[in-house]
């Protein structure tokens, strides 16, 4: 009897060390993914881009991702794959060499559907090793494994300034380095995995089948189609401030490539301390009210960004950043406590899905500047966030719980 608490203790326990392994080749993937927005000046001028043009390779990167993360969830709900975290990351790896070598922009379009490929496999399994490893702390794993995400996406600017701007396009092949480092870290945790996974195959026992009421059922599938627009709307603006807001203080504000980039690093590197703290605060204050707090709260200050100047859109970047991206991990943990035993699938909707569609905002942004002009869409795009309050129709964190029961 005293074996067997004790081996359940030690399933709950929050196991670190996989943590911060499995959030640093996060670090190291999505730093990869930034490679394509870092790299949209130069592209810009060497190939004479149109913002469509740019909008459509963005839309490539995280189309790849849409289609291929759920499907690749729920296919490793039923089978389990840790092997595909290294392979899923030799598929980036030859993204990058083909953008390095890019001589046109159809090539361009290739080498990022590659770097697709690869976030796509490695952002669900990711999920499922961070679930596996969480113990009672979900929120706060979840944030640990996120913050690893944005914090790479975060050092775009950096890389646009350092990299790209004295090197040009070829600068790429430095990030081939960075994606063998992360196969080989994650051959460690695919073997970390695959004995987690027999070991659970041994000691678990057949479960009664549970059968849900149609009307809870119901409530599940427009609960996950409101977080999915949620999360849809949050990516289109971040959509507009990665990729555009550069080219507005560029036009507006007469700043150079190299300067804009540090507006945008303070956006993102606000944006992974906030998805850092965000998820053991919404373990202690509850999720949906930190998911309708990222929304709501920037609203006023994404409202006014588009109206001040170079100096006063610092501080704004910065408190804006850091809350709308204080939900990045807590959506996904919500989904999972919406969708129990369905990691990889929540995980895929979530980071995969709604992150695909949003990416539709870089397409649909572009083609607006384009005939438009840039101004008034970053003015519309502040609006967005107002969308948050949608986030009151969720299935409160209580009622989760009764479900769960």
């Amino acid at each position: 009897m005293e074996a067997a608490v004790q081996k359940q203790n030690m399933g709950q326990i929050t196991l670190y060390r996989i943590l911060f392994i499995i959030g640093f080749v996060h670090l190291l993937n999505d730093s990869i993914q930034a490679v394509v927005p870092a790299v949209f000046p130069i592209l810009e001028k060497s190939m004479n881009l149109t913002y469509m043009q740019l909008g459509f390779i963005t839309f490539s990167l995280q189309l790849t991702a849409s289609l291929l993360q759920p499907a690749v969830g729920f296919y490793t709900d039923k089978k389990p794959m840790p092997y595909l975290l290294p392979i899923g990351l030799t598929c980036t790896f030859f993204g990058m060499l083909g953008l390095a070598f890019a001589p046109n922009y159809w090539i361009v379009l290739v080498s990022v559907f590659f770097v697709g490929i690869g976030s796509a496999v490695f952002h669900p399994e990711g999920s499922r090793v961070v679930h596996l490893a969480a113990g009672e702390r979900k929120g706060l794993a979840q944030s640990i494994f996120q913050v690893g995400g944005n914090a790479g996406q975060s050092l775009a600017p950096i890389m646009t300034a350092l990299i790209f701007v004295p090197m040009g396009q070829f600068g790429a092949i430095w990030f081939t380095l960075i994606a063998g480092m992360a196969v080989i870290v994650l051959l460690y945790i695919a073997n970390w995995y695959k004995e987690k996974l027999d070991s659970r195959k041994k000691t678990s026992a057949k479960k009664a089948v549970v059968q849900v009421p149609a009307a809870r059922k119901k409530q599940v599938k427009i609960g996950l189609m409101l977080l999915i627009f949620l999360v849809f709307a949050r990516s289109w603006y971040h959509a507009a401030i990665t990729n555009f807001y550069p080219f507005y203080l560029i036009h507006e504000h007469g700043l150079s490539i190299s300067k804009t980039q540090l507006y945008i690093f303070i956006f993102l590197a606000a944006g992974a301390i906030g998805t850092f703290l965000g998820g053991p605060l919404s373990d202690r204050f509850g999720r949906r009210n930190i998911i309708a707090f990222s929304m709501l709260g920037s609203a006023p200050l994404a409202v006014i960004l588009p109206y001040v100047n170079e100096f006063w859109a610092i501080p704004i970047m910065l408190i804006n950043g850091f809350i709308i991206l204080s939900s990045f991990s807590v959506v996904v943990v919500y989904a999972q406590e919406l969708m129990p035993g369905k990691i990889g699938t929540a995980s895929g909707l979530m980071v995969g899905l709604a992150f695909g569609l949003g990416a539709l905002g870089s397409v649909v942004l572009g083609a607006l500047a384009d005939l438009f002009g840039l101004k008034p869409v970053m003015i519309a795009c502040g609006f967005l966030p107002f969308i948050g309050m949608l986030s009151m129709l969720l299935p409160s964190d209580q009622k989760l719980k009764e479900w769960a029961s």
